[in-house]
């Protein structure tokens, strides 16, 4: 097989072309997204914040397991309907980082020690809609928890992400967090993803 074949095979997004501009795009996210793992893992929450638009989703479903065939359907919570680990705006993120930076947060005290890593980073979509870009973006991470002494936790799982392009560069629209496991087994649920 060559070169030029290996690409054309693994186009999985039909109308992206792997072009000198879709990899330009491509480093930029993943800069854009190694950045804000650096800010979570250095307790900058609020520098976080500044990269999450006004209208930001944050969505973080519950997971069931469900018999073969009903996967799609009903394998996660939906966004708005049910239960989810997390459906949140800015404002209620914004309250959450309060929260922890007061210094009396009862699961972050002291502050936990967390390591986000981020991978395999795809461009799923770009959208030019009159002056604003997004860019839909496919990702996996691994989160790694350490509270106190002996506590240990690894999150892991996939998210897809929706970036705006702004004058102050990329800042998250909406994030859905797909947790690879449907038994929380960490006492609390205080990290970012």
């Amino acid at each position: 097989m060559t070169t030029q074949e290996m690409t054309s095979s693994a186009a999985v997004q039909p109308g992206i072309d792997r072009d000198e501009d879709y990899y330009r795009l491509k480093a930029d996210v993943e800069d854009f997204l190694y950045t804000e793992a650096d800010l979570l893992d250095e307790r900058r929450f609020k520098d976080w914040l500044d990269l999450l638009t006004e209208d930001v989703t944050y969505f973080m479903p519950i997971r069931r397991n469900v018999k073969f065939g009903q996967h799609a359907e009903k394998e996660n919570t939906r966004l708005g309907e049910g239960i989810s680990w997390f459906d949140e705006g800015k404002w209620t993120l914004n309250k959450r980082v309060e929260q922890i930076l007061t210094g009396v947060h009862y699961a972050e005290e002291p502050l936990s020690r967390v390591c986000h890593m981020v991978t395999n980073v795809q461009i799923l979509d770009v959208r030019d809609d009159g002056p604003q870009r997004e860019v839909d973006a496919r990702s996996r991470f691994l989160v790694y928890q350490n509270r106190v002494e002996y506590e240990t936790y690894f999150f892991v799982g996939k998210r897809s992400d929706t970036l705006r392009l702004t004058d102050e560069g990329f800042k998250i629209a909406r994030r859905e967090i797909i947790l690879d496991q449907n038994v929380l087994l960490a006492k609390n649920l205080t990290t970012f993803f």
